[in-house]
């Protein structure tokens, strides 16, 4: 009974001083990145090994190397551990993704002591950036928005005026989307009006110019003057095919109507003239015989 005691109490004190020596740190990598995470400071020939516990996403797995070079990966997705110039090890991971995001826990035996390291690992993704000119509430409305980043992106603009973050979304997956808006006033400068946004992810800060209309907030503008034109063009074609049957009707009534031809006239009036000499004759002989 006295020995489970002592086991227990030995237990006890061993992990208290586990947790009292363990260091907590947190990282954050951009995606697609090669990642290299270091453990201790420790020169590689003061080691007798080192030990990864990663707790991962999707899995859990371990990879462990000695002074002797015997190694172990029980991961197999090509992350691998490899020493520095100056022989400090450190844990690679290349291309750097959302898997790979997680706790790693780091045990370094060397040959004064033990470390224990507790590295919280999380991922820095770009966000795209789009920016446009919109109608709202009778005014001008400048918008810059920064979507699926991870952490979220901080916007700002190169004029002062009445701006402010309108939303700040978080998706099923832990990604960001930010939007800002700022009022266009009178006497703006909008030709060099631009968007500023900064992220973790770029070491500089990325710039926008919203100097075009959205794609669907442009037909809306254009739906009214397109309702004009229908309508002149169809009052136009109205009053040209009305003018084109006012000329139509004019011209019937106005054409000559249908005369006898001359012709049978002039082929008449010679025979009746023969006929009229012929009784004419006729009549004088008639005459002398009686």
């Amino acid at each position: 009974m006295k020995d489970a005691m002592w086991i227990y109490a030995f237990i006890l004190l061993l992990s208290e001083a586990w947790s009292m020596n363990t260091v907590t740190r947190y990282v954050d990598f951009n995606q697609g990145s090669d990642a290299n995470l270091p453990c201790s400071n420790k020169k590689w020939n003061e080691t007798i090994f080192v030990i990864w516990n990663i707790h991962s996403k999707y899995k859990k797995c371990r990879i462990s190397l000695n002074n002797d070079g015997q190694s172990q990966d029980l991961c197999n997705d090509s992350k691998s551990l490899r020493n520095t110039s100056s022989a400090q090890s450190y844990l690679h991971i290349p291309n750097f993704s959302e898997d790979d995001v997680g706790l790693y826990k780091c045990e370094w035996v060397y040959k004064g002591g033990t470390e224990n390291y507790d590295i919280h690992v999380g991922i820095k993704v770009q966000p795209s950036i789009s920016s446009w000119l919109e109608p709202r509430d009778n005014k001008m409305v400048a918008v810059c928005r920064a979507e699926g980043g991870k952490p979220a992106a901080n916007i700002s603009w190169s004029h002062m005026g009445n701006s402010s973050v309108e939303e700040i979304q978080l998706d099923s997956y832990g990604f960001f989307t930010v939007e800002s808006r700022l009022e266009i006033t009178e006497g703006m400068d909008t030709e060099n009006l631009s968007c500023v946004v900064s992220h973790p992810f770029w070491p500089e800060k990325q710039t926008s110019k919203p100097n075009s209309f959205k794609r669907g907030n442009v037909s809306l503008l254009y739906v009214p003057a397109v309702g004009v034109i229908l309508v002149f063009l169809a009052g136009f074609l109205c009053f040209a095919r009305k003018k084109l049957m006012l000329r139509r009707s004019q011209q019937s009534d106005t054409s000559p109507s249908k005369s006898a031809p001359t012709e049978d006239v002039e082929e008449v009036e010679p025979y009746a003239s023969y006929v009229q000499r012929v009784n004419s004759i006729y009549n004088s002989s008639a005459d002398l015989f009686t």
